[in-house]
C-alpha cells in the first residue's frame, strides 16, 4: 500500500535543496543580464524566486505535497516566461546593430544557461509525479526513460534519477537540440523539450548571425 502523499515525516526526507539552489542560480544568471534584455530591475527577479520558495518550503514542511508542487510549477512558468521574453529582446536588438560581439556572446551565454537551469527544474519536477513521489516508492518511467532503466542486472529496480541527471538531460536538449541518451515518454516532456530547443537555436541562431554579419563588414 502506497504511504499518504501528505505525510509530512515521508516528505521531509525528500531531498529538494538541489532544486532551490539551481533557482536561486537561475535569479542571480538572470540579474546579470543587462538592461535591454531583462525584465525590471535587476533585484526582482531573485526576490520573486525567494517570495516563491518561503511558501513552497512551508507547505513542503506540513506535508501538502500537491501545495508545493503548485508554487513550483508557478515559480518555473514565472521565470520560463522571463526568459523567453530576454531571447525575443535578444533578436529585437540584434539588427539595430549597437550590441557589440562581445556584449553579445555574454547575453547570449545567460540566456542559454537560465534556459538549462529552468528546464532542468521543469524535468525534476515533472518526472515520475516529481521527486517526493519518486522518493516515496519504487521509480517508474512516466515521462523519460533513462538509460539505466533498460538494464537487466537487477540495477534497474535499485535506480532512480537525481537532479543531476535531469541537469545533464537539459543541457544535451541546449547544447544538440534533442535529448541523446534518454527517451520522452508522456506528451508535457515533449513539449518542454521543443520549448527548451527553440529558445537555444534562437539564442544560437543571433550569435551566428552576429558573427557572420561581423566577418563580412
Amino acid at each position: 500500500m502506497e504511504p499518504a502523499l501528505s505525510d509530512a515525516r515521508h516528505w521531509r526526507h525528500a531531498p529538494r535543496w538541489e532544486g532551490a539552489l539551481a533557482m536561486l542560480a537561475v535569479g542571480v544568471v538572470y540579474a546579470l543580464m543587462p538592461d535591454t534584455i531583462r525584465l525590471g530591475p535587476r533585484w526582482l527577479m531573485v526576490s520573486l524566486i525567494v517570495l516563491f520558495l518561503i511558501p513552497l518550503n512551508w507547505a513542503r514542511y506540513i506535508g501538502n505535497f500537491r501545495l508545493t508542487r503548485m508554487f513550483a510549477f508557478a515559480l518555473m512558468a514565472l521565470v520560463t516566461v522571463a526568459i523567453i521574453a530576454s531571447a525575443v529582446l535578444l533578436v529585437v536588438r540584434l539588427p539595430s546593430g549597437k550590441t557589440t560581439p562581445t556584449h553579445l556572446l555574454r547575453d547570449g551565454a545567460l540566456i542559454w544557461g537560465a534556459n538549462i537551469l529552468v528546464f532542468a527544474l521543469w524535468y525534476w519536477e515533472l518526472d515520475g509525479g516529481g521527486p517526493h513521489r519518486r522518493h516515496m516508492r519504487r521509480y517508474e518511467s512516466t515521462d523519460f526513460l533513462f538509460p539505466q532503466l533498460t538494464m537487466t542486472d537487477g540495477t534497474e529496480q535499485r535506480w532512480s534519477p537525481a537532479f543531476l541527471d535531469y541537469l545533464f538531460l537539459s543541457f544535451n536538449t541546449s547544447a544538440a537540440f534533442s535529448p541523446t541518451d534518454v527517451l520522452i515518454l508522456s506528451r508535457p516532456a515533449k513539449v518542454l523539450m521543443m520549448v527548451q530547443s527553440l529558445i537555444s537555436i534562437v539564442v544560437v541562431a543571433v550569435l551566428v548571425s552576429r558573427a557572420i554579419n561581423t566577418l563580412g563588414s
